[in-house]
């Protein structure tokens, strides 16, 4: 969908603006020219795009500091954006606001290996820390399929999972401290190489806060010993339901894989043509279980899931007998998204969370929704925690079906819900989930997280149009300020 142009009145503010950022970063770093910011003008929510009125592309925390509170003076609007792999329009631009690019914050500044953790710049790729710690047996858990791309920063904003985060959590359990940067221009440090902080936990309220409350510049991240031993199970399943009942026995018997991913008939065969993985074509599911850790133990797990994979019905089953082989059966995994993109000529990638137990009822209704709307979908999720991505196909071209495909994907979001599930496991709420926030949330739970906005963000400069389908006039309950580099917030009332 074409978002509308900026208006003559925004491009008449637009040299003025530029003339005043270009007092705080090089020339080449602002950018304002009509073609030049088509490349801004999406996330990977590709569906939605807009010309933002100028883009600034600072390189230090200085730098971000000024901008903002340049913007704040002035009363202009701000989107942070990181590598803009985000796909529910988080970083969507806005036609009178300033894009705020962080792609040269790009330097891993610290690796402490006695600390295990690493201070990292928030443009840093997600696998770039793997890569700086590998050598030394480390690796950094959190690895969504794009990791390759997406960054540290982007990852903390969305509170982004991956393959693996079944056993070792989500971005929130995965970081020590931020460096932070208000939309009044205040620096402030959360957090840091210590494990605890005390007070109120504003770590736990930054990540997944989508861009709401300020601008990350600096991120300090756990870094994880590499187990002795890690075997992956590839097993076949003659149905959804088969393979749903497997992960339900896996952790009912207390058995935490590494990870624990299922893949449908549809997005096997697409990875399969793609990367040539080895996976069983005549499959309608497929499971991928990785056990790790001591190699006595993963050999010992492995039996025993193999059981129960034989008692759910498993129709192939293999263990990966060498690291070539483990990583081989995840490159189709990690794959399985841009792999989609050889049956569709587009998809519509989504994002839900449900209970475990809920998992064969719900492929079900997906089903019968597939068949209601007439669209294809090709089921792709982490099946240890629940979270869903099913791939709706359609083609952007044919009248209507983008129309359509919206209103099947608000279909699935709302069965998570109604199935005791959540809108977002790792993607965010952006401007996609936006309007469904009422179904999860009643007035007063969005009053009260919108007071915690206000509290960081009084002016709402910062990302507005995401995450709240409605918006308030910040009252003063709630304010936050800075005291010599660190928060504080007014007496709240007793209840």
């Amino acid at each position: 969908m074409q978002m509308p142009e900026p208006d003559q009145d925004v491009v008449a503010r637009r040299d003025d603006l530029a003339a005043l950022l270009c007092e705080i970063v090089p020339a080449e770093s602002v950018i304002a020219d009509d073609d030049e910011l088509r490349v801004y003008e999406c996330d990977g929510l590709t569906a939605y795009r807009q010309l933002p009125m100028i883009v600034v592309l600072p390189e230090t925390t200085g730098q971000v500091s000024r901008i903002l509170g340049l913007c704040r003076e002035r009363g202009v609007k701000v989107v942070p954006r990181g590598a803009g792999t985000g796909l529910s329009g988080g970083a969507l631009p806005l036609a009178d606001g300033v894009t705020l690019g962080l792609g040269k914050f790009n330097r891993i500044l610290d690796v402490d290996f006695d600390n295990r953790c690493a201070v990292v710049q928030t443009g840093v790729t997600n696998l770039a820390v793997t890569q700086a710690v590998e050598h030394a047996g480390f690796y950094y858990a959190p690895d969504p399929s794009s990791q390759i791309a997406c960054t540290i920063g982007g990852n903390v904003a969305e509170n982004s999972g991956g393959v693996h985060c079944l056993k070792y959590g989500v971005t929130t359990n995965n970081i020590l401290g931020v460096e932070m940067v208000l939309m009044n221009g205040d620096v402030v440090r959360i957090g840091g190489k210590h494990l605890d902080s005390e007070g109120y936990d504003l770590l736990g309220v930054i990540a997944g806060s989508e861009g709401l409350l300020g601008v990350i510049t600096e991120v300090t991240v756990r870094i994880l010993r590499s187990p002795a031993c890690a075997r992956a199970l590839l097993v076949g399943f003659p149905s959804s339901e088969a393979a749903g009942d497997c992960v339900g026995r896996v952790i009912a018997a207390g058995i935490i894989p590494g990870g624990m991913e299922m893949m449908d008939r549809a997005a096997v065969r697409a990875a399969e043509e793609f990367c040539h993985a080895g996976y069983p074509l005549d499959a309608e599911a497929l499971l991928i279980i990785e056990l790790d850790g001591p190699e006595v133990e993963v050999d010992h797990l492995i039996e025993r899931v193999r059981e129960m994979a034989e008692d759910s019905g498993a129709t192939t089953l293999r263990a990966s007998t060498s690291e070539e082989e483990r990583e081989r059966f995840w490159a189709g995994r990690k794959a399985a998204f841009p792999a989609i993109g050889r049956i569709s000529p587009d998809y519509y990638c989504m994002d839900g969370t449900i209970p475990r137990a809920r998992l064969p009822e719900v492929l079900k209704r997906i089903a019968e929704l597939s068949r209601k709307y007439g669209l294809g979908v090709a089921n792709v999720f982490h099946a240890g925690d629940g979270n869903l991505h099913p791939l709706i196909l359609y083609d952007a071209n044919v009248p209507g079906e983008l129309e359509k495909t919206e209103q099947f994907g608000a279909d699935i979001l709302r069965l998570c819900v109604e199935v005791g599930g959540v809108l977002t496991g790792e993607h965010g709420v952006g401007v996609e989930k936006r309007d469904l926030m009422p179904t999860m949330f009643s007035e007063a739970d969005l009053d009260q997280q919108q007071r915690l906005k206000c509290a960081f963000d009084a002016d709402g400069l910062l990302n507005p149009g995401k995450v709240f389908p409605t918006t308030h006039r910040c009252a003063e309950l709630g304010r936050m300020h800075v005291h010599k580099g660190q928060l504080r917030f007014p007496d709240l009332p007793r209840f």
